[in-house]
């Protein structure tokens, strides 16, 4: 079986920075198991699969991890509307069903898209072991029940600063940690530490910032705000609060095009 392969850089302006996923478009669902030992053997931090879609939206879409499923990928979401947008000028904007956040959105905004993700506001809540984990020293910390935890700390110094232990942060479980600050690289500075499954520090993260955007929208006093994830690959991601959606503008570079043969 031959299945279409894109690498893409997302959040990104230019190739070997932001966020590589693989998008592999299918014409019907391969069983879960297959598609682990794909995402797997592509050993990406996500890779996208999409199947077209008949009802409520253009495609259905799935993100697995090199070791799991998981709910939400920003990153993967955008480009897979760039895999799809790319190949298909006349389209403006392209819509995704998932199994666990819905539908998503992403549409052309000048040289680059915009993608519009829920808004997960996290609450207030004591982490001791989570912080324990990441080795900082925590102004605030808040919650997500989707697994998410938003650790505040001083500076952007603080952010970059951060050595987790991999071991205590895989033991936690299935939880996304992001380390985030007032910055100067960008009003918003980032990092996402998400061992659990098997992404020891992910380049930039679209899910996280759907935690982030609701929290600093009301610090900040605004719905607006630019936003930088300070991973050695680096990347730039537009805010914007526009009710229940979080709204996020980035590029998307393709570094590789290809066939993946499935035995």
């Amino acid at each position: 079986m031959r299945i279409p392969f894109a690498q893409i850089d997302a959040f990104a302006g230019a190739a070997f920075t932001g966020n590589p996923a693989a998008v592999m478009p299918l014409s019907a669902w391969l069983d879960d198991a297959t598609l682990q030992a794909i995402a797997s053997e592509n050993n990406l931090s996500e890779t996208a699969f999409i199947v077209p879609a008949s009802e409520a939206a253009d495609f259905e879409l799935r993100w697995f991890t090199p070791a799991a499923e998981v709910a939400l990928c920003g990153h993967a979401t955008l480009a897979s509307g760039h895999f799809v947008l790319s190949s298909d000028t006349t389209r403006e904007r392209v819509r995704f069903a998932t199994r666990q956040a819905g539908v998503l959105e992403v549409a052309r905004r000048g040289a680059g898209y915009e993608m519009a993700l829920p808004a997960w506001k996290p609450y207030p809540k004591q982490m001791d072991a989570i912080i324990a984990a990441l080795g900082v020293e925590a102004r605030e910390t808040l919650w997500h029940d989707k697994g998410y935890a938003l650790v505040i700390v001083d500076d952007e110094a603080a952010v970059r600063a951060a050595a987790p232990d991999g071991r205590a942060v895989k033991a936690l479980g299935p939880y996304v940690l992001i380390v985030a600050a007032r910055g100067e690289t960008a009003e918003v500075v980032s990092r996402v530490f998400t061992d659990y499954f098997d992404i020891p520090e992910d380049p930039v993260t679209g899910s996280a910032h759907a935690v982030m955007v609701p929290y600093w929208a009301e610090v900040l006093g605004r719905d607006s705000f630019s936003a930088y994830q300070a991973s050695a690959r680096g990347g730039h991601v537009g805010c914007r609060l526009a009710g229940d959606r979080v709204m996020l503008t980035g590029d998307c570079v393709t570094v590789i095009e290809g066939t993946f043969l499935l035995p």
